[in-house]
């Protein structure tokens, strides 16, 4: 069992799981604050269905790589390349976790249920393909790892047959709020993944992916990394521009982008493994952290 229980962990990558749960979390009591009230009890349902929605997409992208991921050391020790998964195995897991993610989040409302099919879709079978054969993959990518923010936000209004129950709410605020969020967190995934490209491009190059700009680690996908960077100062100011961020957001989001900026620019400077780590772990902290404050300064328009 306590082997199963590590694989698992490994198959479903905790540690990206847990940080997209967090993120759609995050958004659905936004909403609920949008409204006026939190059910916890709906909140609950939305973390369990978020973990396995994730754990399916990322169980699906392991069976689709599982030879690749033998080629490359950071992902040797996955259940499946090393053996201790068979893929039967592996997908009788990733399908029920699947329909069962998609069935609790249909329960709360069929928009969010409906969105975590198609990230599902996105993510393991068109962006997880897409990595061996362009750069473009990374666009791609970024529209399903942006998504759980809209599953979690839509998810904590009720469902009115195909729509939503928004009576405590304007029409602009449930449009505009969770599409910022997911703009703020849409960008953040190209200084992100571009980073992890440029740190582990060997590895990446052993199972022929080149995820980087123009697929090496060249002045040119420096300065995209750099300026992808650097636009996270700008997409910072939306939740003040749209009137549902307050000063103390506004304040840490433009201190993490000036800090994602500078990074960026210190990289396009010396082009190591070393300044590309300083981008990649800003990106660690900077979407939980400003995702955290503005639970606590959002203002409800």
């Amino acid at each position: 069992m306590k082997q199963f229980l590590s694989d698992f962990k490994k198959l479903v990558k905790l540690r990206l799981t847990l940080t997209v749960v967090f993120s759609a979390s995050i958004a659905f009591l936004i909403g609920a604050k949008q409204q006026g009230d939190i059910i916890w009890i709906n909140w609950l349902i939305l973390t369990i269905g978020g973990f396995f929605i994730t754990g399916s997409a990322n169980g699906f992208n392991e069976i689709i790589e599982r030879d690749l991921d033998k080629l490359m050391k950071r992902t040797a020790d996955r259940p499946l390349p090393s053996g201790r998964m068979t893929t039967g195995q592996a997908l009788v897991l990733s399908v029920f976790m699947g329909i069962f993610g998609t069935l609790l989040l249909v329960r709360l409302n069929f928009i969010a249920g409906l969105l975590s099919v198609f990230s599902i879709i996105l993510y393991a079978f068109i962006y997880t393909p897409l990595k061996q054969k362009s750069p473009i993959a990374v666009l791609v990518g970024a529209f399903p790892g942006a998504l759980p923010p809209l599953i979690g936000y839509y998810a904590a209004f009720k469902s009115a047959g195909f729509g939503l129950e928004y009576a405590a709410v304007s029409e602009a605020a449930i449009v505009i709020t969770p599409l910022v969020l997911f703009a703020i967190q849409f960008v953040w995934q190209f200084p992100h993944f571009w980073a992890i490209a440029w740190v582990a491009d060997e590895d990446y190059r052993n199972a022929g992916f080149r995820l980087l700009p123009t697929r090496e680690k060249d002045r040119v996908s420096a300065w995209m990394i750099a300026i992808s960077a650097l636009l996270m100062i700008p997409v910072g100011f939306l939740p003040m521009y749209y009137g549902f961020g307050g000063w103390v957001f506004t304040a840490v989001s433009l201190l993490g982008g000036i800090m994602f900026a500078f990074y960026g620019f210190q990289h396009a400077k010396s082009m190591t493994d070393a300044s590309a780590r300083k981008v990649m772990f800003t990106s660690f902290f900077y979407l939980p952290l400003t995702q955290l404050v503005l639970l606590f300064d959002f203002i409800p328009f």
